[in-house]
């Protein structure tokens, strides 16, 4: 840094290095203790460009510092307040995407916002704590979420939770306190940060999205290397073969709003089984028109298929999340009762 720069010439980052470094090797690494990865690439960035600074700055940082904490005698932060700070620097739009991450799931206490957690991504955190935590916190959530959660840890992990569950008493305030500021801290502030999705159902709409020959080979390997994470995310994945789990009426819907061009391609590599699906959701006319499309077509890419069934899945999906469909059915673990 220069000689002796204005205050006004150094900033925030370095004023937070510069800080910190007159606080000691001790202090210093609780603070970076405290804060996230990015803030502690940023801070320590600018340590290592400090160079030589003079005492009168950081007598005058610390000065600063110090009367600014002294202001009100106290320092309140809320979202209110942050988000009014926020809005003299950023656009609206971005000071509203940070508010939302930074107010994480939606729920008054840790124990409301733990309940609107997809239940996968809770257990996959809780899976890494010790059984006595993990039971206080079942112990605090509704009743069936929790048991959502249980029984997505390892059957011995999940059982020794069971136990320590069936033998707590009274919490000790001061060890609830601790657990909420260890979620807090660790767990929702990365939460807020994510896109929070379960990574599983991110690779699966990834995979989706690659041709039948990629798909096949990242799958395969997969498999070889991580049997339980290549059969969640092929659970998960929503294929043109699955259009079979569409009822008769969201057939229909589907029919309406795909690509007439594209459906003949697309079940000229389709098994007999969706065809008739297909054939049986048209009118006779319909469906004997599309028979002729496809017999009218000869040899194709198997490229061109993947494309035109791809694009037929998509369109599923955002008829899904329009609500004008419903793709979801039972998987081959569930059982209908009639």
């Amino acid at each position: 840094m220069s000689p002796t720069p204005d205050l006004s010439q150094v900033n925030g980052a370095q004023k937070a290095a510069i800080i910190m470094l007159a606080l000691g090797e001790e202090q210093c690494a609780r603070l970076f203790g405290m804060m996230h990865e990015d803030e502690i690439k940023e801070i320590s960035g600018a340590m290592a460009m400090l160079g030589s600074v003079r005492a009168e700055l950081v007598e005058k940082i610390c000065q600063n510092f110090s009367e600014s904490l002294g202001t009100a005698g106290t320092l309140v932060g809320n979202f209110e307040s942050t988000e009014r700070l926020l809005g003299k620097t950023l656009p609206r739009d971005r000071v509203a995407q940070i508010m939302e991450e930074i107010r994480g799931p939606a729920g008054r206490t840790m124990w409301d916002k733990l309940g609107n957690v997809n239940e996968a991504v809770l257990a996959n955190y809780l899976k890494n704590e010790y059984p006595q935590t993990v039971g206080v916190v079942l112990s605090k959530v509704k009743a069936d979420h929790a048991a959502r959660v249980l029984s997505l840890l390892p059957d011995s992990f999940a059982m020794e939770v069971v136990m320590r569950m069936l033998r707590m008493e009274s919490i000790q305030r001061d060890v609830l306190d601790g657990v909420e500021r260890t979620l807090r801290a660790e767990f929702m502030s990365n939460l807020a940060r994510s896109s929070r999705r379960d990574a599983h159902e991110l690779m699966a709409d990834i995979f989706n999205n690659l041709d039948r020959a990629s798909e096949a080979r990242f799958v395969a390997a997969l498999e070889e290397r991580n049997r339980d994470a290549a059969d969640r995310i092929k659970a998960l994945m929503f294929t043109f073969d699955d259009l079979q789990r569409l009822s008769p009426t969201a057939m229909q819907v589907l029919l309406r709003s795909v690509d007439k061009e594209r459906l003949p391609l697309a079940l000229k590599g389709a098994s007999e089984k969706l065809r008739d699906m297909f054939f049986k959701n048209l009118s006779e006319r319909a469906g004997k028109m599309l028979r002729d499309d496809i017999e009218a077509l000869g040899p194709v890419k198997l490229k061109d298929v993947d494309d035109a069934q791809s694009a037929i899945v998509m369109t599923a999906k955002e008829l899904s999340a329009s609500g004008e469909i419903e793709i979801s059915g039972p998987s081959s673990e569930e059982e209908m009762v009639y």
